[in-house]
């Protein structure tokens, strides 16, 4: 999955290098702040909003946050991450390996999806074979070493892969591990499924409004008992000043996803909260060791590491809102090293090296980002250009950017670019599957001790053998450097006093659990 925070903008200019652009959001929340609240007439609905809409309700079809937001609230999957962050049972009640090539998932019974067809194994075989099913299109990925799933009875199935995975339960804790309807789905078609998705949630879909809202009410038959919240409404606002607004006048309970910056704005607000908490997304600059040039080089990559003042970055630009990573990987998953150490910002080191390579008066290229994170490549470019090296910023709007980054050219966005990735698998397979072994999709490094390590990571049972691996390989892509390493950023929404609701660390919007109280 990719992400693309929209930053901070003021902060930014303190940053050595860094142009002046744009101006700060609108000052909204003053003109709203006398507004009647009507939070105590919206009785038991939760209203939350979020800057992007989803791509489809599809689930099998998309592979991005903004759609398992709304997603996760109609449909139930395998395994669930709990707000502690601890892997149980969803509508699976255990687990364990079959051999070496397959796991069995004993099911929950007495479970039925929201048009009363019951769920059971072959609801499991249905909806594990359509996400690997080459036709289906999906962009999750996870499950590639499925092969198909044995139905042992109505509510035990075996999910068999052509090699071993060693983290297929946690896998299916999310986007890999959602159950869909087969009888509904054959009879409707695709399409319509999509228009009208039918899941196990605890949430009742109603009615999608593109680029507006999605609303969903409580399912009375829910396996876990019907939600304390009568009915959820998702609403779309991409502007943070005008959702902090409706927070502070009482129209919405809780703005999603916000930046340190647009939060802010809130200020001392009587009865909201800004609350931040731990989260896993990983953020970093993709270089394109394949296509010759500079970067072709591994002492230019080291030094354009060391040239970045990444604390700096995080201190300034995300208001502290992060923290730093060494590699890829985020502090919570499996197989993070905390023996391995970050580069150190030294520029000194940056010239020496660049001089080393060849290029003593640096060299130009270019750094391509997401129109949505402008202030942070502008930031970079600024910092880059300190050692010496223009990298000239390359704007995209979001769903071009997108598009080439999952295009099978792998120099679609030029020789480097700012990107994010969510491993919520919370095992580091997940934050490297894509970008480390050579002939995976959005891979720009080609090297056999890397490959091997991704094979013992990611087909080995023995947790031991996978921890080496893993501290093995985030030593080696830190001395290859094939990437410019960053942070990882923390959960940062608002809401008010009346919603009582935790999030976990993969950051999703499940509201199962969450429950209102007076205005």
């Amino acid at each position: 999955m990719t992400d693309h925070p929209t930053l901070a903008r003021r902060d930014l200019l303190k940053i050595g290098g860094v142009t002046a652009f744009g101006v700060s959001m609108p000052g909204v929340l003053t003109a709203c702040a006398g507004d009647a609240n009507p939070a105590s007439e919206a009785g038991n609905e939760l209203r939350v909003s979020q800057a992007v809409d989803a791509t489809t309700l599809d689930p099998h079809k998309h592979g991005d946050l903004p759609s398992m937001h709304v997603l996760i609230n109609i449909f139930d999957t395998l395994t669930v991450r709990d707000t502690n962050d601890k892997l149980v049972g969803g509508l699976a009640t255990s687990w364990k390996p079959i051999g070496d090539k397959a796991w069995r998932f004993t099911l929950r019974k007495g479970v039925t999806f929201h048009n009363g067809e019951p769920f059971d194994a072959e609801a499991v075989k249905f909806s594990i074979e359509r996400l690997v099913d080459p036709k289906t299109q999906s962009p999750i990925v996870e499950l590639r070493y499925v092969t198909h799933v044995k139905v042992v009875d109505e509510y035990t199935a075996d999910l068999v892969t052509s090699e071993p995975d060693p983290i297929l339960p946690q896998k299916v804790s999310l986007f890999g591990g959602v159950i869909i309807p087969p009888k509904y789905v054959k009879e409707k078609g695709d399409a319509a499924f999509a228009e009208k998705p039918v899941g196990t949630g605890p949430f009742v879909f109603e009615r999608w409004k593109r680029d507006s809202e999605v609303s969903m009410k409580a399912n009375a038959k829910y396996w876990k008992g019907k939600p304390a919240v009568d009915r959820l409404v998702i609403k779309i606002m991409p502007d943070p000043s005008s959702s902090l607004a409706a927070l502070q006048s009482g129209q919405l309970d809780m703005v999603s996803g916000l930046t340190p910056d647009a939060a802010d704005q809130l200020g001392d607000a009587p009865d909201l909260k800004i609350v931040t908490s731990p989260g896993i997304r990983t953020f970093f600059v993709s270089l394109d060791t394949l296509s010759g040039g500079p970067l072709a080089k591994k002492e230019v990559r080291q030094a354009l590491n060391h040239a970045l003042d990444v604390p700096t970055l995080i201190k300034s630009v995300l208001n502290g809102a992060a923290q730093r990573t060494p590699t890829l990987i985020p502090r919570q998953a499996f197989g993070f090293d905390p023996a391995i150490e970050a580069f150190t910002h030294d520029l000194a080191k940056a010239k020496s090296l660049l001089t080393q390579a060849g290029y003593p008066n640096g060299f130009s290229t270019k750094l391509s980002a997401s129109s949505l994170d402008k202030d942070i490549a502008q930031a970079i470019s600024g910092q880059l250009e300190k050692a010496g090296v223009k990298a000239e910023v390359s704007l995209l709007d979001a769903a071009t950017f997108k598009s080439r980054l999952v295009s099978e050219n792998k120099a679609a966005l030029g020789p480097m670019y700012f990107s994010g990735n969510t491993g919520w698998t919370m095992d580091a397979e997940s934050n490297l599957q894509s970008f480390i072994r050579h002939d995976r999709r959005q891979s720009r490094w080609d090297d056999k001790e890397a490959d091997r390590l991704v094979d013992v990571e990611e087909q080995t049972i023995d947790s031991g053998d996978r921890k080496v691996a893993f501290r093995k390989l985030q030593e080696l892509m830190k001395d290859e450097a094939p990437f410019l390493y960053l942070w990882q950023t923390s959960n940062v929404y608002a809401r008010n006093n009346r919603l009582q609701w935790k999030m976990n660390a993969n950051g999703t919007l499940a509201f199962a659990d969450a429950k209102l109280g007076k205005a």
